[in-house]
């Protein structure tokens, strides 16, 4: 229904940004630190509010914070204490791609997440 089957590229990104919001989580996917990977036999997971993420590529690599909100629309992360300073004075949240943070610290109070992480893990 909502899959591409075509190679054009030209058609694999006008689905990519046409797809619907409730498939969009499917992007929100970043690795896990290899200590996680390990305990849970997970390489990879949609990012969440709450998850404490190294940002690993970009101005602000080498910081490590925890993720305020998730912007399934603009498929951008926001962290705390990644800001940029406006010409009038305020600071704003830079966006992320999730791509470029690595997972460092899981936020499990969702029983969802768990059985996620069951379902995945490598036996």
């Amino acid at each position: 229904m909502y899959k591409t089957v075509s190679k054009q590229p030209r058609k694999q990104r006008k689905a990519y940004f046409n797809r619907p919001l409730h498939l969009r989580h499917k992007d929100m996917n970043a690795p896990l630190s290899e200590a996680l990977q390990v305990k849970y036999g997970v390489k990879r997971l949609p990012v969440r509010s709450g998850d404490t993420v190294l940002i690993v590529r970009g101005d602000f690599a080498g910081y490590e914070g925890k993720v305020l909100r998730v912007s399934l629309k603009k498929r951008r992360i926001y962290v705390e204490g990644v800001t940029r300073t406006k010409a009038d004075g305020s600071k704003v949240l830079v966006p992320i791609h999730p791509s470029k943070v690595m997972i460092t610290k899981l936020d499990l109070s969702d029983k969802w997440r768990k059985k996620i992480i069951e379902r995945r893990a490598k036996k």
